[in-house]
Parts: structure tokens; sequence; C-alpha cells
């Protein structure tokens, strides 16, 4: 009974000490004015003591929460989250003496201002999360102080100035987001020193200079993401060393041509996304020995020779994008395996015949190719693939002088008597749809791949579109996340005035993070970028509000091409994953004179004069007539030329 009652005494000594431990009062002082600065006191509601185990904010999942360590007496506070709760105004001094702070997440606010120097107090720090933000100024070099950091980002938000070098610190490193932060200037080389990085995340940002050769010793990559930039080529032959990715996006680089000379043991890759790079030679044989590889896209490149025989029975794959290349031959049998959900080899010299498994492929992209496509299900679209290749089985060609589409949506008539058709036609990741009056056709390649509400390439909204009046036209919009054609068919040729209506009904203008995301895209009329970095929400002042863009063009071959095209840029995840790339709302083109004195030998016939907010802007295309061939512009854009039959341009 004695040792029984002697150990009932102990636990209940410790209980007693447990009950008195409290945290530190400065610490307790700390977080009441943080709570009363962000306006958190409903939430966080300080009548008891911040480290109180029992307290509603200290469990794991709990938003906001305060946990801490309790081993000894007082308490410290180690974690602090407040995270997608609005909060706004700059990070407060007083955060920072919250010192033995180890994981800190003030991610998805509208906090402003810079980050103050002080963050670099923070020496336990081993997770921090600044991102979807509005933070400004540079991102501050104290950020090297916290070498224990094994997580940081500061992704989505506007900072300004390059990366400071003393992130090189951050040896213990493993994940690094800062896509969409406004970053700008080359890598810093100190960089080279963060080789236990397992994730980065750079997109959407100025950065410069040419891919760093060292990140091939970053040999525990899983993640990494580089589209958007100002990044030269060529990809280091080092990658080849970087058998552990698992996802790798590298997209829109400048300067000198690269290669898939790399690619050589990264058989984890579970998504290969290259495009945009300046590719050329040839795909290599082994990519098919890939077994994990799903998603593969190496469009918008210079790739030339056939596609793989490997790619036959090619299990893991189900998304193949290899568009607007200088790819020959026809497609090796077995490409289109049950597993294959999208094909887009689109803008090709391809030729032979599709094969007979295509029926089972939900999404098939072959225009711009000489592939036979009887095997279609959809007749129409093999009859305008016809059309483009300068075939006889154009109908109508030539009689037409105007197409109008209500993009997405069924057909409208506006209140200025345009009656826009239909064009609510479902499209996959890989599609070409043509207009019941085989008046125009639409293409869309690409695949929105983290997208939690599935891959949908149309966007609605109830909501009443100000600044015009036919609100209903811009209620829905056809979306893409690579490319999105239009094509007038069985056009007079002629000058012709083309209207594009947007809208911006996928991401809202509100004062929540929820308002801080960033579309970007360019826009390409018969081949010349008349929107670089288009902002819909920028240039209408704000979202659900109509925006009308006009240009000028030349129809030389009774066909006129209209392409959105994503080039990196944007923001990713705002408001949710997968939010980005062109949107439109609606098409309209009208012919304003006939092709008089207009020389259908003549290369440099087609003439686009954007007007926007009363200032003209002339620039001058490449046009031909009945046939496709590609060459590249400097801006990696895949211009069409249709003329007839002659060698590939170099």
């Amino acid at each position: 009974m004695g040792f029984l009652s002697f150990t009932l005494l102990i636990l209940g000594l410790l209980q007693l000490v447990s009950a008195q431990q409290t945290t530190d009062p400065n610490e307790v002082a700390a977080l009441r004015s943080i709570i009363s600065y962000w306006n958190l006191g409903s939430k966080i509601n300080l009548t008891m003591d911040p480290c109180n185990q029992t307290a509603p904010w200290a469990t794991e999942d709990s938003n906001p929460r305060v946990a801490c360590d309790c081993t000894s007496n007082p308490c410290h506070i180690t974690h602090l989250k407040i995270y997608a709760l609005d909060i706004k105004g700059e990070i407060p001094k007083k955060l920072f003496e919250l010192k033995e702070l180890m994981d800190l997440n003030l991610g998805q606010n509208v906090l402003k201002g810079s980050v103050p120097a002080e963050i670099g107090q923070l020496s336990k720090m081993q997770y921090l999360s600044l991102g979807i933000n509005n933070l400004t100024g540079a991102v501050p070099s104290e950020l090297g102080n916290l070498t224990q950091l094994l997580s940081l980002s500061f992704s989505s938000n506007n900072f300004i100035g390059p990366l400071p070098k003393e992130l090189g610190n951050l040896t213990s490193l493993q994940q690094l987001y800062i896509d969409s932060s406004g970053v700008s200037g080359p890598i810093p080389e100190e960089f080279a020193n963060l080789k236990a990085l397992q994730i980065l995340w750079a997109s959407d940002n100025l950065l410069t200079g040419k891919l760093p050769e060292y990140f091939g010793t970053f040999t525990e990559f899983r993640d990494m993401r580089l589209q958007g930039t100002s990044l030269e080529g060529p990809i280091p032959s080092s990658f080849s060393a970087l058998t552990k990715l698992e996802d790798l996006r590298i997209g829109d680089l400048r300067g000198e041509d690269s290669s898939l000379d790399f690619l050589d043991n990264q058989t984890s890759l579970s998504t290969l996304s290259l495009r945009n790079c300046h590719l050329s030679g040839q795909i290599p044989e082994r990519l098919g020995k890939f077994t994990k590889l799903k998603y593969l896209d190496l469009s918008f490149n210079e790739l030339t020779g056939r596609i793989p025989t490997s790619f036959r029975g090619f299990s893991s794959l189900q998304f193949l994008y290899l568009g607007d290349n200088n790819l020959s031959g026809e497609l090796p049998e077995d490409i289109l395996t049950p597993e294959l959900i999208a094909l887009d080899v689109s803008f090709n010299p391809l030729s032979g015949n599709l094969p007979p498994q295509s029926s089972t492929t939900k999404s098939i992209n072959v225009i711009g190719t000489s592939i036979n496509t009887n095997g279609l299900q959809d007749n129409k679209a093999s009859g305008m693939l016809d059309c483009l290749q300068g075939q006889t089985k154009c109908k109508n060609k030539g009689s037409s002088t105007s197409f109008s589409i209500k993009s997405g949506g069924t057909a409208q008539t506006s209140a200025s008597g345009i009656k826009f058709d239909d064009d609510s036609e479902t499209l996959g990741s890989a599609s070409l749809y043509t207009s019941t009056n085989d008046r125009w056709a639409v293409s869309s390649t690409g695949n929105f791949i983290s997208n939690p509400n599935g891959n949908r390439y149309t966007a609605m909204t109830d909501s009443q579109i100000t600044g015009t009046l036919d609100s209903e036209l811009y209620k829905t919009s056809r979306v893409s996340p690579s490319s999105l054609r239009y094509y007038g068919l069985g056009l007079k040729n002629g000058k012709y005035s083309v209207e594009l209506h947007f809208a911006e009904i996928e991401m809202d203008d509100s004062l929540s993070w929820r308002g801080l995301g960033r579309r970007l895209f360019d826009v390409y009329v018969q081949g010349v970028k008349v929107l670089e970095d288009f902002n819909i929400q920028k240039e209408a002042g704000g979202s659900e509000k109509a925006l009308v863009r006009t240009f000028e063009t030349n129809v030389t071959n009774t066909i006129m091409e209209i392409h959105f095209f994503w080039a990196g840029k944007g923001t990713c995840c705002i408001p949710y994953q997968s939010t980005y790339g062109p949107l439109v709302s609606a098409i309209h083109a009208s012919q304003v004179s006939e092709a008089a004195g207009v020389s259908s030998n003549n290369k440099h016939v087609g003439r686009i004069v954007g007007i926007i907010v009363g200032v003209t802007a002339g620039v001058v295309i490449l046009s031909s007539v009945l046939y496709l061939w590609w060459k590249k512009d400097p801006q990696g854009h895949m211009r069409v030329l249709r003329d007839s039959p002659k060698k590939p341009l170099k």
C-alpha cells in the first residue's frame, strides 16, 4: 500500500505541475497583439492559456492553429497556422517575438507590404509558407538565416527584384515554391548548394539566363516545374542524372535548341512536359520504355523523324501531345492502346491511315496532317481536314463572308442582330469539332492535369456581365490548358474584321485571396501575335466585365485561323488547381472588302490591325494557299503556311 500511495502522490504532483505550465508571457503578449491586429479574436479567444492542449485551436487540423512545446516550463509556441482566412494588413513585427516557431503558415490570405528583415530571427523555422498573398518589395535576404528550413513557399505574390543569393545557405531545404512570385533575373549560382531539393516550382517568373547546369546535381529531385520564364536553353545533359524525377515540366525556353538526349534513366517519370522548348532532333526510342509515364507533351517544338516504334503498346500512357512539330512517316501500329485517352499529332507532315483502334481512343486530333481520317467517327471532321489540306471535299469553298461563334455556349443573337452559332459541343483533351453549317471549326489540345473539378474545357457563370448589352453572350466561355484554335472555313478572299469577345468568369476580383489569380495568354490571328501576355481581368478593369478586341486581317486561301495559346504564364492555382490558360467568350468575323489587288502568290499579304483603346498597330504576316507546312517564329509559335506542295520550310 505504501508503494501505491507513493505512486499516486507522484502522479498527482506531475498533474499539478502540468496544470501549472503556462506559455511564455512574452509570447502570450505577442500572440494577443497579432490576434488583435489581424482581427482574429472570434477565432482565438485567449481566455485560456494559448498552449492549453484542450483549446479548440490546439488540434492538428485546426485553422487557425496554435501548438506548443511544453517539454519545459514555460511552454513555447512552435506552430502557428492562419491559412486561407483572408487576414489583411502587413506582417506585424510582433510575430518575430515567437522565436521558437518551427512551422508558420500564412498562405492564401491578402497580406500586403514587404516581408520584414526580422524574419531572419526565427532560426528554428522548418516550414514557412507565405504563398498566395499580396506581398511586395524584395525577397528578404535574411531568409538565408533560416538554415533549418525544409520547406519554403512565397509563390503567387508581387515581389520584385532577384532571388537573394543567401537562399543558397538553406542546405536542408527539400521544397521550394516560388512560382508566380514576381522575382526576376538569373538564378543565383549559390543555389548549387541546395542539393537536398526534391521539389522546385518556379514557373511564371521573369527568370533569365541559362537553365542551370548544376540542377543536374540535385539527384533528389522528384518534381521540377519551370514554365513561362525567360530562361534559355539548352536543357543541360547533366539532367540525365535526375533519375528520381516523377514530374518534369519545362516550357517556353528561349535561345539555343535543346535535344531529348538527357532522357536516359528517368524511368520514374509519370508526367513529362517539354512544351515549346526549341527541341530538335528525334524522339528517342528508349522513351517508350518509361513504363510509369502517363502524360507526355512534346508539342510546339522542332522534332523530326518518325514517332518511335517503341510507342506501340505504350500501356501506361494516357495523354500524348506531339502537335506542332516536323514529325513524318506514319503512326506506329498499336499506338492507340485502351489506356490512351488523348492523342494529338496535329500540324505535322504525317501520312498514312489512322490505326484501327482509333474508335476506342476518346480524343484524337490529326488536323494539319495528311493522315487519312476515314477512321474518325465524326465524318464532318474528316471533311474539314480535307478542306484545310486543300483537297476537293471542302464544301461551299469561298462562298461565305462571315462567321460568328458563341464559344462554349448555345446559339445566341446579339443586341445588334448578329447570330452567334452554337459551340456547346463537349471537347476532350485532343479534339476537333466542325459546326453544323460547316462554316467554322474548333480544335483544342491539352490537359488540366490537377483540376479537382476534372477536365472541363468550358467555363460558365450565372452572374450578370457588365459593360455590355449582351450579358448572356459572356456567361459561357471556352478554356484551354494549352492551345485553342478556331477556323473560319470557305471564306471569300479579302479583308476581314475580327471581333474577339472576352470576360473573366473563372477568376474573381474580390478582396479575398481568391481574387489574386492572374490569367495570361497570347492570341494569334493568321499566324501573327496580336495579343501577348493578355490579361482579360486587367484590361477590362475587373472580372465579369465585357471586353472586345478588334483586328483586321486578310484571307487569301478561304481559311482564317485564330489561335489562343498558353505560354506558361499566369498563376496556376487560384481559386483552385489548374485555373489558367486561354479563355474566349465569342468570335465574330466579317468581310470588310473583297480581295481586289491581293496576290495569293505574295507571302506578305496579311495585315492585321489591332484596335485597342484607340491605339492601332499594323503587322505583316505570311499567308498562302492549299497545303500545310510549318515554320517557327522567333517566339516559338507555330505558323501555319498553306501553299502548293513544296519541301518543308527550314
